[in-house]
């Protein structure tokens, strides 16, 4: 009945999966997406090379080439991206080249954008700025050599002689 010389189970075991290597220009990339689930709420940064379809909660920073998000996903912390489509709710910053605010979003936080589309009901609680515009401006103060622009302050002199 109990027989010491059973089979084992031969099967071969299976490998680990290879290094990731760096992509060379993002065609590597192409036609990959990674989907993190309605269930699943992430606490941390999520940083992703191809394409993010976001349905559950994150509380930190996404940094991805393109982003899809759900209407019922929140984030909580910046967004940067090459292009999204926003549909759930966000606190934080966006900062998205080619960005779509779809009517279910709600964006509470400034939003930085080179392109915007805003559907009818998309909402943004915060300040709009033109990418070429932050662009510029961070240029010219470059270029002067100054971190912000400077302001001359007037002291007035009330009564009181300069005459040496």
């Amino acid at each position: 009945m109990f027989n010491s010389n059973r089979s084992r189970d031969n099967r071969p075991a299976v490998p680990p999966a290879p290094p990731m290597q760096p992509s060379s220009g993002g065609n590597s990339r192409r036609g990959m997406f990674s989907v993190i689930g309605p269930d699943i709420v992430i606490s941390g940064n999520v940083k992703a090379s191809a394409e993010l379809h976001i349905e559950g909660r994150i509380e930190g920073d996404v940094d991805c080439g393109s982003l899809a998000q759900g209407a019922d996903s929140q984030i909580f912390g910046s967004v940067t991206a090459e292009s999204a489509r926003l549909a759930g709710a966000i606190e934080g910053t966006v900062r998205v080249r080619e960005l779509t605010i779809e009517r279910t979003a709600k964006i509470t936080g400034d939003v930085e954008y080179e392109n915007i589309t805003i559907e009818n009901g998309g909402h943004i609680d915060g300040r709009l700025k033109h990418l070429s515009t932050a662009a510029a401006e961070a240029s010219r103060s470059e270029s002067q050599g100054l971190a912000a622009p400077a302001a001359e302050v007037v002291t007035p002199n009330f009564g009181q002689s300069n005459v040496g």
